[in-house]
């Protein structure tokens, strides 16, 4: 098919899938996902591939509408004024809109020692070198995880399963996203498949070595192996592209996805910062906002005023092994309360979750503009919050 109207977008993740997907429902558009691998990895499944039970990828066909264009290649550069991107092996690629969907991954670190001895997992390549070194070393080589957010609790558990001597150093709190009573009992349950669980004052990495893990307490961890799973970062492509982004290098939008520099351009997933104030981390949440920065695109090629985005994303689901999860339920307002499921049950939920991740994908490439979700009537309030602080200095200054 060929189209009037050319859609690049910037990363085949979980966001930018989803948004060439829904862009489809228009024939006068010709669109072109560019991403450096051949396959689609499902980067919540990365934990897997450490544990050597998952390769957490599928062909990107299984999960691409058919006439959307897979490239496979890097973009190096953005030219807003000219609206094109430099690709690393093939010229330039020009467009009439832009999808900025780069994505995220480890953040680097200033513990003496983690950026030389520490490994991360955060990409589908560290993922696959971690695996290969754990499979040289025997089951009673001492494994350190540094890092208690899903990744690090998940790598943990599946580790500990295959016979792994783990530690999971968590800082001051495992999980710090769950309520204090789910938080016990995933607790209990990892300290029940052997991981030794590291929280509380005291418990910050200090220094990595080839062969230890010193803490803030003053303890010294035997570790062969030490995998990093502390802090994420983003491409800094928006930042050397002259395109206005937060601290960290996620490009500020509105609350429509779109560019606070050009209006040709709109963003999603990881590598967004609507208003400055980023949606949290999830596939589910990377998807939503991808559909959600096609349909921005597709009213303004409509001459229609695009709308601003709101998704709810209600739980977050931690894995504890094969036996185990823990599917926290939260509010509106992003906060988890009480309720939550926990043992075999929530290890089937979060099963699940890897079917519906891929699943919402698939589809949406056979029907475009298929994907639903629930709105967010708290993200105003969100918004104004943090606002508040920012309003109170300047009145402070003036």
């Amino acid at each position: 098919m060929t189209g009037n109207t050319r859609v690049v977008v910037v990363g085949g993740g979980f966001a930018g899938v989803m948004a060439a997907n829904r862009l489809m429902q228009r024939d006068d558009v010709s669109v072109t996902v560019v991403n450096p691998r051949p396959d689609f990895v499902i980067r919540l499944r990365l934990h897997h591939v450490v544990a050597g039970v998952h390769d957490a990828v599928v062909p990107y066909r299984q999960v691409l509408a058919e006439d959307v264009q897979l490239l496979q290649d890097n973009v190096t550069a953005i030219d807003a004024a000219q609206r094109s991107v430099t690709l690393l092996g093939n010229g330039t690629l020009g467009y009439d809109y832009l999808v900025y969907a780069a994505g995220s991954a480890s953040a680097g670190s200033r513990v003496p020692g983690a950026a030389e001895f520490a490994y991360p997992m955060a990409t589908l390549e560290a993922a696959q070198r971690l695996r290969s070194i754990l499979g040289d070393q025997g089951p009673a080589t001492p494994v350190t995880v540094v890092g208690a957010g899903p990744t690090g609790i998940e790598t943990a558990a599946e580790l500990a399963e295959r016979g792994h001597r783990v530690s999971l150093v968590c800082g001051r709190t495992l999980g710090a996203y769950l309520h204090p009573r789910a938080r016990r009992v995933a607790t209990r349950s990892l300290t029940r498949i052997g991981v030794d669980v590291l929280a509380g004052p005291g418990a910050e990495v200090t220094e990595v070595t080839r062969d230890a893990v010193r803490l803030g307490d003053g303890r010294t961890l035997p570790s062969a192996i030490t995998i990093w799973t502390a802090g994420f970062g983003v491409p800094d492509l928006a930042t050397r592209s002259g395109l206005r982004t937060d601290a960290i290098g996620r490009l500020i939008t509105d609350e429509t996805l779109t560019s606070v520099d050009d209006e040709r351009i709109v963003a999603a997933g990881d590598s967004a910062a609507p208003s400055g104030v980023p949606y949290r981390m999830s596939a589910y949440t990377a998807s939503c906002l991808g559909a959600h920065a096609a349909d921005t695109v597709l009213r303004r090629m409509a001459g229609t005023a695009p709308e601003p985005a709101s998704v709810f994303f209600g739980a977050m689901c931690v894995g504890l092994g094969t036996h185990a999860g823990i599917y926290q339920v939260a509010g509106r307002d992003d906060t988890a309360n009480r309720m939550f499921v926990a043992g075999r049950l929530g290890a089937r939920l979060k099963a699940l979750t890897y079917r519906f991740a891929v699943g919402h994908l698939t589809n949406e490439a056979r029907k475009p503009g298929s994907h639903r979700w629930l709105g967010n009537n708290k993200r105003r309030q969100l918004l104004q919050a943090q606002a508040a602080p920012a309003r109170a200095a300047a009145d402070r200054s003036a």
